[in-house]
């Protein structure tokens, strides 16, 4: 049952990662500078990367889950 909703979890937030670095950017990290600025190309690079390992993670532990 913890491969299930880990990896729900996990996938939910993979997607927001890949999907949506901006907001991610937002509540992660703009708290640390005392300047408004938008996240750097390499920020959404790897946070775009990020997210997309944590979805295929997600989807293997929803797998193993069912083949179990």
């Amino acid at each position: 049952m913890v491969l299930l909703f880990g990896g729900l979890l996990l996938l939910a937030f993979g997607a927001f990662m890949l999907f949506a670095p901006g907001q991610f950017f937002a509540l992660t990290e703009s708290w640390k500078s005392n300047t408004p600025s938008e996240p750097s190309d390499l920020f959404i690079l790897s946070t775009r990367i990020g997210g997309a390992f944590f979805m295929l993670v997600g989807i293997v532990s929803i797998v193993v889950f069912f083949l179990d």
